[in-house]
């Protein structure tokens, strides 16, 4: 069995930026599982994710140049995923514009003992049930931190549109938080 040589996350990068296939390959290994969850975060399924996935790497080995190691490699990684997701989605998906937030009626409340109660992949579960439009801007605000601004110049919407997607997909998502855990309130019962 032939082991392979362990690099720094800067000499993969030097050794990527002159060609090296196998520091490719172990640049792609070290990142694509960690990357692959926040292109799930964008995809409707597996194989839009995975393809979002291959089109962010290709980028990132493009643009390797432009990394100067100014903050960390993986945040850089990961913008570029980010960026590549949303590329992906506008090619491939609608938009749907939503009704104004002050058009929404009283959203229901969740009980914050029953949040805690919560695992991440029950939470994960949930905001995938979410339509594209409102778990992109979802996961742009509340998970990657971009402003509405910044949300709106990328995803191509308008800023009160991004705070009104906003806003219903907090709404859908207490609703399906308040139905899960009735559900299991019955099967405790």
């Amino acid at each position: 069995m032939l082991l392979r040589p362990t690099y720094t996350i800067n000499e993969l990068i030097t050794r990527c930026k002159a060609g090296e296939r196998k520091a490719q390959e172990m640049l792609y290994k070290q990142f694509a599982s960690g990357m692959l969850g926040v292109c799930m975060r964008y995809a409707t399924d597996k194989m839009e994710a995975e393809d979002m996935l291959q089109n962010g790497f290709i980028k990132i080995f493009k643009k390797l140049d432009d990394y100067r190691g100014e903050g960390s490699f993986e945040g850089w990684v990961r913008r570029i995923m980010v960026h590549s997701a949303i590329e992906y989605y506008r090619k491939h998906h609608k938009m749907i514009q939503v009704m104004d937030v002050n058009e929404m009626g009283n959203e229901p409340s969740v009980n914050p003992a029953a949040m805690a109660n919560m695992g991440v992949k029950d939470l994960m579960g949930i905001i995938q049930q979410l339509s594209p439009g409102y778990k992109m801007v979802f996961n742009l605000y509340a998970i990657e931190g971009y402003s509405h601004k910044e949300i709106a110049e990328m995803v191509g919407i308008t800023e009160g549109a991004s705070k009104s997607q906003l806003s219903r997909a907090r709404a859908i998502l207490k609703g399906l938080v308040l139905k899960m855990n009735d559900k299991k309130y019955e099967y405790a019962g």
